[in-house]
């Protein structure tokens, strides 16, 4: 009998420790599945500093669209591209004369998107620091309104001007790219130069976008490649509308360019500094 009672006594002890061990179990699982939620949903941590230094500092500036594939089309029946490749060229110059020796343009052919994959290759590849991509602006196609220019039928719309700048938050520097956007856009702003707010109406449609700053034009684009997929800072210029007719030929005129590259240079040398 005696012996009975210890046989009972330990198989009491072993049952109590197994639902012990089973609760502690427990327990812990139920604790460590909020702490495998929490770490999941930590925020990114912020984006390294860029370290700038003029000579080495690698800018692609980016003339955009091609000869095949040449972007909108001016009240004057000129295609985009070349106003790019002009404006694009000048900035070039500007930041070399700034001490920004590196930077290159970059002028790309063939169709639209494999141009646009070729771009981003040539600045990944090239471990850009900075991308600037130019272009000038037009309006959706129901805007549009019909003259005769040099005895060509032509189109037109006179309702918005004024340039825009873009950037993505799907590029990896989203912030730095969204402060240098910020200081190109203030430059322009001091030289008397407003931005184009049409952007933000619902009558621009698909193309309408997010304004992430009021005060200087900038808008957010997360659908545009050249943003999105270079590795470096990214921001793109819309310089002026050239579907505008009078804003067209001042966008010609060798007073405007000289008045925005030297905006711009005056924005990445401030950009730089700060780095």
């Amino acid at each position: 009998m005696g012996q009975s009672r210890s046989i009972i006594a330990v198989l009491a002890v072993s049952l109590v420790a197994s639902i012990l061990l089973s609760s502690v179990a427990s327990f812990n699982a139920s604790q460590a599945a909020p702490a495998r939620k929490i770490a999941k949903h930590r925020p990114r941590p912020p984006e390294p500093p860029l370290k700038c230094e003029k000579p080495k500092f690698r800018i692609v500036v980016d003339a955009g669209h091609t000869p095949d594939s040449y972007g909108a089309l001016s009240a004057r029946n000129d295609p985009e591209f070349g106003f790019n490749v002009r404006l694009a060229r000048l900035i070039t110059t500007k930041l070399k004369s700034e001490g920004f020796a590196a930077t290159r343009l970059l002028v790309t052919d063939g169709k639209a998107r494999p141009s646009l994959l070729k771009r981003v290759s040539a600045a990944n590849d090239g471990r850009a620091d900075l991308f600037l991509s130019i272009h000038h602006d037009s309006v959706p196609d129901k805007l549009l309104e019909t003259w005769e220019f040099d005895g060509a039928p032509s189109y037109f719309s006179d309702r918005f001007s004024g340039h825009s700048l873009f950037v993505s938050e799907r590029n990896p520097h989203f912030a730095t790219s969204l402060m240098l956007a910020r200081m190109i856009g203030r430059q322009l702003r001091d030289q008397g130069l407003h931005y184009a707010s049409q952007y933000t109406m619902p009558v621009m449609g698909r193309y309408r976008r997010q304004l992430l700053d009021k005060d200087v034009g900038v808008y957010r684009y997360d659908g545009l490649v050249v943003l999105s997929q270079t590795r470096s800072v990214a921001v793109l210029l819309e310089a002026g509308s050239i579907i505008n007719r009078d804003e067209e030929m001042t966008m010609n005129s060798p007073e405007r360019q000289e008045l925005i590259a030297g905006a711009v240079a005056a924005a990445v040398g401030e950009f730089c500094e700060r780095r």
